[in-house]
């Protein structure tokens, strides 16, 4: 599984899509009636907020399963939507815990992405687990 990374932006979690099944990862949720300019939306958010925060977090790795758990059209429709309000969670500015907090900021979103995880276990396949660490590895080779 290769990944390919934005010339442009120099940054390790610009567009990382995996090659292979990157036709199955677009557009994850048209069949359950998702605008494509939300998942757009979602995806734009999250990575921009992964870009500023998610190497240096200790539940990095989960968090990216997650996401690429979520916006596979493989995943069911349950599982996606668990994985989805996880991430939302991570991505929204309005927290339980403020993030700015040092030390206390991400437990919340650490506590619900592993909650998620654990929930549809059964749906996360080792492609979604490789491409979390290919994307932390770039990352951190980045930095």
């Amino acid at each position: 599984m290769g990944f390919e990374r934005s010339a442009a932006s120099g940054g390790a979690f610009e567009g990382i899509e995996p090659d292979e099944r990157s036709a199955a990862w677009g557009g994850a949720f048209a069949s359950e009636g998702i605008e494509p300019e939300d998942e757009q939306a979602l995806r734009r958010s999250f990575w921009a907020k992964a870009k500023r925060v998610a190497a240096g977090l200790p539940f990095a790795e989960d968090l990216l399963t997650a996401y690429y758990c979520a916006f596979d059209r493989a995943t069911p429709l349950q599982a996606k939507a668990t994985l989805l309000g996880a991430i939302a969670y991570f991505v929204l500015p309005f927290d339980a815990v403020p993030d700015m907090l040092p030390l206390v900021g991400f437990t919340d979103d650490a506590a619900v992405i592993t909650l998620a995880i654990r929930a549809v276990m059964g749906n996360i396949q080792p492609d979604h687990r490789e491409a979390a660490r290919r994307a932390l590895e770039r990352e951190l080779r980045a930095a």
